[in-house]
C-alpha cells in the first residue's frame, strides 16, 4: 500500500455522512502516523472533533448505565462511590456526584440519557440537568425531562443549566421559591487558608442581586486604577479594592448599581408565578424577584415587546419611541453578548456596530453587545459577523459554519411554544 492510501482514506471516512462509523479507522490512521491530521483539511478536523465528542457521549451513557447497575447491586450503599473512584482514579466526591447523577438518569430522567445513548449530550452537561432537578419530586421531574427533550442538544453547560433551572422553577414555583429561601439561610462567610501563605475568602449563597451589585461596584473602582502606569491586573485590582473595602468599611459613597431583572406583569401582579430572568444570571424564582423589585430602591420601567417574537421594541420611560441606536435600548434587548452561547451581562459589554449583509461599509443603525473577548474575536481572520435589520446575528466560524442568535424573547412560553411545532424525528 502506497503512502497516500491511507490518507485517501481518511479523506473518504472524514467526508461520509457516517463519519462516526469511521472513527477506529480514523484512530489507527492517527496512531501510524501522527502527521495524519495535518493533511486533513480544517472541516475535516472539525467534523473530527464532534464525531469523537458524540462517540464519547455514547461511551459515557454507557458507562452510567454500569455504574448505575453497580449502585443497585451494593444496595446503593455509599462505598459505591469509593469503589468507583478507585475504578476510575478519581476523588470520592467527583465519584458521588457521578454515581449520584447515574441514578438520577436512570430513574428519573430517561430521555436527558436517551440524548446520551444519541450522542447529543455529554455527561458535563447532563449533570447540569440532574443538579437543576435533585430537589424536585418524582412526578415534577418527569415534566422537566420532556420539557428539555427539545432544549438541551446544541446548548453549552451554561444554557442548560439554565433551561433546566427554569424548567424546574415553572414546574414546582412553590418548591423553587422554598428552596432560594433555604439557601439563603445557608448563607456563609468562609475562609480557606492554602499554600504558600494565600487564603481563599468567599461569600456563599448571598442574595443574587446583592452579590451581582457588590461585583459591579469593585469592577467599577478596579477599572478606574487601571491607569497606563499600573501594572496590577483588572483581576489583581478587583481582589485589592475587595480586601480594601472590607478592611476600611467605607468604601467612599453608597453607590446605585443596574441589574436588569425581567419579570412578566402577570408575574409582578402575583398572577402567576413563572420564573423570572436576571440577565446573565439565568431564571429565579417569582418571589424572588418580587422581594428585589419590592426593595426600595428598585426602579421599574415598562419594556414593550413584540408580541409575535417577544423581542424588545421600545423602553420607557419617554414621550417619543426610542431610537434603535440607542445604548441603554440595546443592551436592554440584547440582555447578553450576542456572540452564540455567552452569557455576560448585557450591562458588562461594549456595544459594537456590525457589517450587515450587502453593505459596504459598516452600519450604525445595526449595533449589538459584545462582551471584550468576543469583540476581538470577530475582528480575528476567518471569523465573519452579520447583523441582519431584525438583528439576527450571524456568525460564520473559519471553517464555514454558521451559527446565529436573535434578540432574546421576553416571552419564554411563547418561544417555547413555537419550538414545540417542529415536525418529530423519525
Amino acid at each position: 500500500m502506497s503512502p497516500s492510501q491511507p490518507l485517501r482514506k481518511l479523506n473518504s471516512a472524514a467526508d461520509s455522512q457516517n463519519a462516526d462509523d469511521n472513527l477506529p479507522l480514523v484512530l489507527r490512521s492517527v496512531r501510524a502516523d501522527p502527521d495524519t491530521l495535518q493533511h486533513m483539511k480544517d472541516d475535516q478536523v472539525v467534523d473530527l472533533i464532534r464525531n469523537t465528542d458524540a462517540e464519547i457521549s455514547k461511551l459515557q451513557a454507557l458507562q452510567l448505565r454500569a455504574i448505575a447497575d453497580l449502585s443497585v447491586r451494593r444496595r446503593r450503599a455509599p462505598s459505591t462511590a469509593s469503589e468507583v473512584a478507585l475504578a476510575l482514579s478519581i476523588t470520592e466526591h467527583r465519584a458521588s456526584a457521578i454515581v449520584s447523577a447515574a441514578n438520577a438518569l436512570i430513574a428519573r430522567l430517561p430521555r436527558m440519557l436517551n440524548l446520551m445513548d444519541d450522542g447529543r449530550l455529554d455527561l458535563y452537561r447532563a449533570m447540569k440537568v440532574t443538579d437543576a432537578t435533585a430537589w424536585l419530586s418524582g412526578d415534577f421531574v418527569r415534566v422537566v425531562d420532556e420539557a428539555l427533550e427539545d432544549r438541551v442538544p446544541g446548548r453549552n453547560a451554561t444554557q442548560v443549566r439554565r433551561a433546566a433551572a427554569y424548567a424546574a422553577a415553572k414546574a414546582d414555583p412553590q418548591g423553587a421559591a422554598s428552596r432560594t429561601e433555604q439557601k439563603l439561610m445557608e448563607r456563609r462567610f468562609s475562609l480557606h487558608h492554602q499554600d504558600a501563605a494565600v487564603t481563599h475568602l468567599s461569600i456563599n449563597n448571598a442574595p443574587t442581586e446583592k452579590a451581582t451589585a457588590v461585583y459591579a461596584r469593585i469592577d467599577e473602582a478596579a477599572r478606574a486604577l487601571k491607569t497606563p502606569g499600573e501594572t496590577r491586573t483588572l483581576d489583581q485590582l478587583r481582589a485589592d479594592v475587595a480586601l480594601d473595602l472590607l478592611l476600611s468599611g467605607t468604601g467612599g459613597p453608597t453607590a446605585r448599581t443596574e441589574v436588569f431583572l425581567h419579570v412578566d406583569l402577570a408575574t409582578y401582579l402575583s398572577l402567576n408565578d413563572l420564573p423570572a430572568t436576571l440577565a446573565g444570571r439565568g431564571p429565579i424564582a417569582a418571589s424572588v424577584a418580587r422581594r428585589i423589585i419590592s426593595g426600595p430602591s428598585t426602579t421599574l420601567r415598562r419594556v414593550l415587546t413584540d408580541p409575535r417574537t417577544g423581542q424588545v421594541i421600545e423602553l420607557s420611560p419617554t414621550r417619543y419611541p426610542l431610537d434603535p441606536a440607542h445604548d441603554e435600548f440595546i443592551r436592554v434587548r440584547d440582555q447578553e453578548c450576542r456572540q452564540p452561547g455567552c452569557t455576560r451581562p448585557a450591562q458588562s459589554c461594549g456595544i459594537e456596530p456590525t457589517q450587515a449583509p450587502g453593505e459596504a461599509e459598516v452600519v450604525a443603525y445595526q449595533p449589538v453587545t459584545f462582551c471584550s473577548r468576543h469583540r476581538k474575536l470577530k475582528d480575528q481572520p476567518g471569523w465573519n459577523y452579520e447583523v441582519a435589520h431584525d438583528g439576527t446575528v450571524k456568525v460564520a466560524t473559519p471553517t464555514g459554519r454558521v451559527r446565529s442568535t436573535t434578540p432574546p424573547s421576553m416571552h419564554p412560553t411563547r418561544r417555547r411554544a413555537s419550538r414545540s411545532h417542529k415536525k418529530p424525528r423519525t
